[in-house]
């Protein structure tokens, strides 16, 4: 028989809140009026240790999730097949501790007598790190798949999949940043960006009008400004993709 609701927040080990932040998140929810679970951290268990949340979905309702955006944790238990429906995302990222804990009060309570408090810690050694793609907007252009050298993409013409996702490298972002469809997600990234699981921008380019020179000079200029941008963009990736292949040098040598 399933209970109501519960809470899953995902204490991130990724720094991308404070620990202050994170430590204040877990002592209002000790008061919550249902079930609370503390993960260390939830792309971690999501990538190693699925079955739990799959039990989740099992034995609750509704769910609500404090972590960080909403298309990124979509897209996580998408990407690693959890079947968690009926559930709500609250983004720690731009929410404030007292906004979270007033908004969580509002939709569960904190009535007493408080619900179970459970700390799961993930058995997973290696940093959580690993891109996730939001197949709504993937066009299967190939380019992230060509631009990683560690194998963690498995690329062909009608599929786009994460199939080694410990192999990417800690911290280098740099597929994702080549993708022109704002289609890979890294969670654990700290800048608040359409990389880190922002909603991408709806805004789309002008189509020039031969009639109109004053509009088709500015639309013009706006392009030029966007292809400087994407260069630079594509500079930091190369960037990053250096490092990280001269980080994965010295780690082989030290083995």
């Amino acid at each position: 028989m399933k209970n109501n609701n519960c809470l899953i927040y995902c204490n991130c080990g990724a720094g991308i809140i404070s620990g202050e932040k994170q430590d204040k998140l877990s002592e209002s929810f000790k008061q919550l009026s249902i079930d609370v679970f503390e993960l260390h951290d939830l792309c971690a268990i999501s990538l190693n240790e699925k079955e739990f949340l799959n039990f989740l979905e099992k034995e609750y309702d509704r769910k609500f999730v404090v972590a960080c955006y909403p298309r990124a944790i979509e897209n996580i238990f998408a990407q690693n097949q959890i079947s968690i429906s009926d559930f709500e995302v609250l983004n720690f990222r731009e929410l404030s501790e007292d906004s979270l804990i007033e908004t969580l009060g509002d939709k569960i309570g904190t009535q007493s007598p408080p619900g179970n408090y459970e700390v799961k810690r993930s058995s997973l050694k290696a940093p959580a790190w690993y891109p996730v793609i939001d197949a709504s907007r993937c066009t299967l252009c190939g380019q992230c798949a060509r631009f990683c050298v560690f194998g963690v993409y498995k690329f062909n013409k009608s599929s786009l999949e994460v199939v080694h996702p410990l192999s990417c490298k800690n911290n280098c972002p740099a597929c994702g940043r080549t993708c022109p469809a704002s289609a890979i997600i890294f969670p654990r990234l700290p800048e608040n960006s359409e990389l880190s699981g922002a909603d991408p921008g709806t805004e789309t380019p002008a189509k020039p009008q031969k009639k109109e020179g004053l509009f088709v000079l500015l639309n013009e200029r706006n392009n030029a400004r966007r292809d400087i941008f994407r260069q630079g963009v594509i500079h930091q990736a190369e960037e990053e993709k250096r490092q990280a292949i001269e980080e994965f040098k010295i780690a082989s040598k030290k083995k």
